[in-house]
């Protein structure tokens, strides 16, 4: 029989790779089979690992495989990918267990045929140094020069990232930057908190979580982030309080460039699931309108229900299709379309999207945030300000459509922000750029417009 963490971990891989979820979401269906916190974070590890590390699994299964890759069934190869994390990077899981339930699991799918296949690759794998045949990291020349395609070689095989989104960060960077970048994204990421200042301080929710066993260190970046270094706060009974929400920390810094201020009237385009809108309306001290903007059903009930648990009265939620003419007039004095774009500045947190995103998703994704951001700019007020924010790392979704909008004779200008931002975030543009190599935060882009008049 196989291990319910295994059987999991599995069906998290198939649910994503066959594109029916992400990672987050096959995760929180595959956990409800296990009962055992022990069990559901072995799957999640595992399944997270195997997305990870999915490049290097596959280069070295290939080297022990008497099939090519691309001609094993899909479900077979999920379940190599599972088994060949454990073998290669879960100490802890002997490699007999994994090898043996790989072999169970192969049957219990119905693909018993397969089964002496996945016993013999896997003893393969196991019983050769696997590791040392990963492309090593390249070594500068005599020139300083670095030969590209090992570079290339190493960030996509060994580093275990698309060759496209490496071979980009290579260009535009450098290696020395490049092998940052790759190493912060193959990193567990902390969980950081946003503390929502409607309902307490930071003081005091860490003095709360500290009574929880809850262990916080203030965020680098914003007075109003606590890093997890012990405990699990969404455990404890303050998670449904709304007193914090989890966010990631350069997710925080776009809430900040908002900065608006008490009384003022604020559209968030984009809004769901609510964790920047509920850091606007913390800045405005809940006094003034903010609009809080979806439009799928589901994502429009979850934000409706996060601003109700986190205390926000000022906001209305409102469903409607950001990337047509809205239906407001131009009287907003700020406006933030958080865009919907690739992710592929949130790897480290989602490791799915690395394989997920491809570069042809690129033209089509600029599209609709370049009418996003049109539509946004309709309504806002004379000497209103326009924030543009992606968690996205490439220019086609970040630059390039902010200078679409303006080269389109759009009455606005870049313009510094003026909210609670390190200046050594923000580009010579005046725009918020967190790079991982330099940062150790994810890749986020925010402009800040200002219309002109008023």
């Amino acid at each position: 029989m196989t291990a319910p963490a295994r059987a999991a971990a599995y069906r998290v891989l198939r649910d994503v790779h066959s594109g029916r979820f992400d990672l987050a979401t096959a995760q929180a269906r595959a956990m409800r089979s296990l009962d055992d916190p022990r069990d559901r974070a072995l799957a999640a590890e595992i399944a997270s690992g195997a997305l990870r590390w999915r490049a290097r699994i596959d280069h070295l299964l290939a080297r022990v495989s008497s099939r090519r890759l691309d001609r094993i069934d899909p479900e077979v190869l999920d379940i190599l990918r599972a088994a060949g994390h454990q073998i290669l990077h879960l100490e802890r899981v002997p490699d007999h267990a994994a090898v043996d339930d790989a072999v169970a699991l192969t049957r219990s799918v119905r693909k018993t045929s397969a089964a002496g296949f996945v016993n013999a690759v896997l003893r393969g794998l196991a019983d050769r140094p696997a590791l040392a045949a990963l492309p090593a990291r390249p070594a500068a020349s005599g020139t300083g020069a670095i030969d590209r395609e090992r570079a290339l070689a190493y960030l996509s095989i060994t580093r275990s990232h698309p060759r496209w989104l490496v071979e980009r960060w290579l260009d535009r960077y450098g290696f020395e930057a490049a092998d940052r970048w790759t190493a912060f994204n193959n990193e567990p990421a902390p969980v950081t908190l946003r503390v929502n200042t409607l309902k307490t301080s930071v003081e005091t929710l860490t003095a709360q979580l500290a009574e929880r066993g809850v262990t916080v260190a203030p965020g680098r970046w914003s007075s109003r982030t606590l890093v997890v270094r012990q405990g699990n706060p969404l455990a404890t009974d303050l998670a449904g309080q709304g007193l914090f929400l989890a966010q990631d920390a350069a997710s925080q810094l776009v809430a900040e460039l908002v900065a608006a201020r008490p009384g003022q009237r604020v559209l968030d385009a984009c809004a769901a699931p609510g964790g920047k809108t509920v850091a606007i309306a913390g800045g405005m001290a809940d006094r003034g309108l903010l609009v809080a903007a979806d439009l799928r059903p589901a994502r429009v009930a979850l934000l409706a229900r996060i601003l109700a648990d986190c205390g926000c009265r000022s906001a209305r939620v409102v469903r409607l299709d950001a990337g047509k003419t809205l239906p407001f007039d131009p009287v907003f004095d700020r406006v933030l379309v958080d865009a919907p774009c690739s992710g592929v500045g949130t790897i480290r947190r989602d490791p799915d999207i690395r394989w997920r995103c491809a570069p042809g998703d690129l033209p089509a994704l600029a599209t609709t945030q370049a009418a996003l951001l049109r539509a946004a700019a309709a309504v806002v007020a004379p000497g209103g300000r326009l924030i543009y924010a992606t968690c996205s790392s490439e220019p086609e979704e970040n630059e390039l459509v902010v200078e679409r909008l303006l080269a389109g004779g759009a009455p606005f200008a870049r313009e510094r922000p003026a909210g609670d931002v390190p200046a050594q975030l923000i580009d010579d543009q005046g725009q918020l750029r967190t790079l991982p190599h330099r940062d150790a935060l994810e890749a986020f882009f925010a402009a800040v417009l200002r219309r002109r008049g008023g």
